[in-house]
């Protein structure tokens, strides 16, 4: 095996570390996981449409995706400065905001499409 391959090995296997760190050490993100796996069982059950699949994949993706970046980042600051920092606080409260919106938005889409497939579940 060449060391182009070699090199992409390890940076998979990197990149599998880190999911695992996410997910090992990052409540937050074993919450967003737990939500996650109950948005594809809804899909699952309700048989969403590919759009929705989409859809739910997408908002999926990016919010665990920035949980990560804000984990890295929130370790990052914190092993840069241990001392209380308006620059730092500044840096974390700005991706602890951009997964809270992410989270926002995939809620928004959760709503929009399990919602009425809910509503008439239960209806008469």
């Amino acid at each position: 095996m060449n060391s182009f391959c070699k090199k992409r090995i390890e940076s998979f296997k990197y990149a599998f570390q880190g999911v695992a760190a996410l997910f090992g050490g990052t409540p937050n993100a074993v919450v967003h996981l737990i939500l996650a796996v109950a948005a594809i069982a809804m899909g699952l059950i309700f048989s969403i449409s590919t759009a929705e699949w989409l859809a739910v994949t997408i908002v999926i993706g990016l919010v665990l995706a920035l949980e990560a970046v804000n984990s890295s980042i929130e370790a990052l600051a914190n092993h840069v400065s241990k001392d209380r920092s308006d620059a730092i606080r500044r840096v974390k409260d700005l991706a602890a905001a951009a997964v809270l919106l992410a989270a926002s938005a995939a809620l928004a889409v959760g709503l929009l499409i399990f919602l009425p497939k809910i509503i008439e579940l239960f209806q008469c």
